[in-house]
């Protein structure tokens, strides 16, 4: 191949580099500290902040406007947002802006809101880079690891009942996509920092939740049951409440649905009065208001064995659909036969997450209709997560302190910059002006590593920087190889052209050997390890991809752009060959 093509090959390779490398590099080096910490918080960390901080420009705002004065500093993200609201309404826009005719133009609740986006939206993106950058694992981070095994057995039994056959491979995969997305769930909802669950094999769940957590509220989080039900709403009931709510605005319903006083029309031995709540722009549970569903429980979610959303009839309308075990069908069919024509809440621990219309009796497959796609999407997880499908113990929990975590990164950080240094140093002494080009090589090799983890989203861990480490040696090894084999040529009086030519001819298979049994290798460790084994084993598989490029693709246009392009004519890989031993058996150069 040309070297021409050969130099885009390479300029292709390292721009693609850095756009893979350009979340991490961002995360890591240029998002402050207290902007990470925010962006690793939990969705109601990220509300409160937004909130607060809106409420607090809008006070300097205030005071400047009082004050006479133009925007206060770092409130420049205004001037769109107020432009906007200047057309909207059909106004000039001012010639000079200042804090009050950016304050005239908002409502009090606008630019509340405006100001609040802002920052949500900014916050939001910052977990998004982070999501997208090289992940640290817990022995560099610190926090708590748990793994969680299925009860296989259960779930068996469960399934021959319902089906009268063992679990197919398929179903088995299902349930514990519901699991993952039921502890999705309830870790989010209880505040705690975003975690990282994965499956882990066939029948375990592994979950990482970086920071200082609590363990036993862990556990109690993981373990605990969801409350899944279906009621009817009371809207007589609800009505008298709203009404005494009218005239007592301070009172508000206990959290199991009772209430503190007696209030009429609500006949508290057969309703409950219920929050409703919808998710908000943060992904959280939000009140929009209460209703009364009577105490009788219509069906239990342990019934529902999928749901879904889709689009159903001629228009296409978003659905919300769930399909009921044989004895579910039969109870619900009753229960909606008897009270067609009334509201059926969703209740999901205490909580009415939908309310529908009961048009006619429903037996094993139930739609939920009038709902956007949104809507519908949500009720589906609501749904299918109201319980762990399959039953979970833990059966292995570890906990690391964030003090542990920063002194392993230090010490891993200086294990690889050491090794790279000496590995470096030793090329450039030993082979001379050749030693430059695998300098060169490897720093390139490392950069390659580093982009390849940080586009497969990969989780960085002390294993994995020991696979790093051992990749660079593999990679000097293959120059090792390369020099050594144009020493010989050059003993053979051969000058530069022809001894770089045969050194990698000569060394390619010997190269290729090598690091191919050491990448299948990799490839069993990564597919039979688990943790910190298959880290090892994925570092090791990118470092050999790496290393086998740099050592005879960039080294090799090294090698050749300073013959062709530079015109040098002296091969400098040794201190034991003299050049003129080289020139008297007819080589005419180094």
């Amino acid at each position: 191949m040309k070297k021409r093509y050969r130099f885009f090959i390479l300029l292709i390779t390292v721009g693609l580099c850095s756009v893979f490398l350009y979340p991490t590099a961002r995360w890591y080096f240029f998002v402050p500290k207290d902007e990470q910490n925010l962006a690793l918080g939990s969705r109601e960390q990220i509300r409160d902040y937004a909130r607060r901080t809106a409420g607090q420009d809008i006070e300097k705002l205030v005071a400047a406007a009082r004050a006479g004065e133009g925007l206060p500093e770092g409130m420049e993200f205004l001037l769109e947002g107020a432009k906007k609201e200047y057309k909207l309404a059909g106004r000039e826009l001012p010639k000079t802006w200042d804090a009050v005719t950016v304050l005239q133009v908002f409502t009090r609740s606008g630019i509340q809101d405006f100001i609040e986006s802002y920052y949500r939206d900014k916050i939001f993106k910052l977990k998004n880079l982070q999501q997208n950058a090289v992940q640290l694992g817990l022995d560099l981070s610190g926090g708590l690891s748990i793994v969680l095994q299925g009860d296989m057995e259960a779930l068996n039994e469960r399934f021959r009942a319902q089906y009268g056959q063992n679990i197919t491979a398929e179903a088995q995969q299902e349930v514990f996509d519901q699991a993952l997305e039921v502890l999705n769930g309830r870790i989010d909802r209880f505040g705690l920092t975003e975690p990282v669950i994965r499956k882990q094999g066939t029948d375990q769940i592994y979950v990482e939740i970086p920071g200082n957590a609590d363990p036993e509220r862990i556990r109690n989080i993981i373990m605990g049951k969801g409350g899944l039900a279906f009621h009817i709403v009371d809207e007589e009931a609800s009505n008298a409440f709203y009404r005494y709510m009218q005239e007592h605005p301070g009172m508000v319903p206990n959290e199991d649905g009772t209430l503190p006083v007696e209030v009429e029309g609500v006949p508290q031995d057969d309703v409950l009065i219920l929050g409703i709540y919808q998710r908000d722009q943060y992904g959280l549970d939000e009140w929009t208001g209460y209703a009364a569903v009577k105490k009788q429980v219509g069906l239990d979610g342990n019934h529902i064995r999928d749901a879904r959303a889709e689009r159903s009839g001629q228009l296409s309308q978003p659905v919300a659909t769930f399909l009921l075990d044989s004895e579910g069908g039969d109870i619900f069919y009753e229960f909606t036969s008897a009270n067609v024509g009334k509201p059926l809440a969703i209740v999901l621990d205490n909580r009415i997450r939908s309310i529908a219309v009961i048009n006619e009796g429903i037996h094993e497959a139930v739609q939920l209709k009038g709902l956007d796609m949104g809507e519908a999407n949500n009720i589906a997880v609501i749904l299918r997560t109201a319980a762990l499908p399959v039953e979970l113990e833990v059966v292995n929990q570890q906990s690391i302190g964030p003090s542990l975590g920063a002194d392993t990164i230090t010490r891993g950080l200086y294990a690889l910059l050491g090794g790279l240094a000496v590995v470096m140093a030793f090329m450039l002494l030993y082979y001379r002006t050749a030693g430059i080009n695998a300098v060169i090589a490897q720093i390139l090799n490392i950069y390659l590593m580093f982009s390849i983890l940080s586009v497969l989203n990969f989780t960085l861990t002390l294993p994995s920087i020991a696979g790093f480490i051992l990749t660079i040696g593999m990679a000097v090894d293959a120059n090792v190889i390369i020099f050594e084999r144009m020493k010989e040529e050059l003993r053979l009086g051969k000058g530069r052209r022809a001894a770089v030519n045969a050194g990698f001819e000569k060394a390619f298979w010997a190269i290729m050997d090598s690091n191919i049994t050491t990448f299948i290798a990799a490839l069993f460790l990564s597919q039979l390890g688990t943790g910190p084994i298959k880290g090892f084993a994925v570092s090791l598989a990118i470092g050999v991809f790496s290393s086998v490029f740099t050592a005879l693709f960039v080294s090799r246009l090294i090698f050749d752009f300073s013959t062709d392009v530079m015109g040098s004519k002296r091969l400098l890989v040794s201190w034991f060959i003299k050049p003129a031993a080289a020139a008297r058996s007819g080589g005419g150069s180094q």
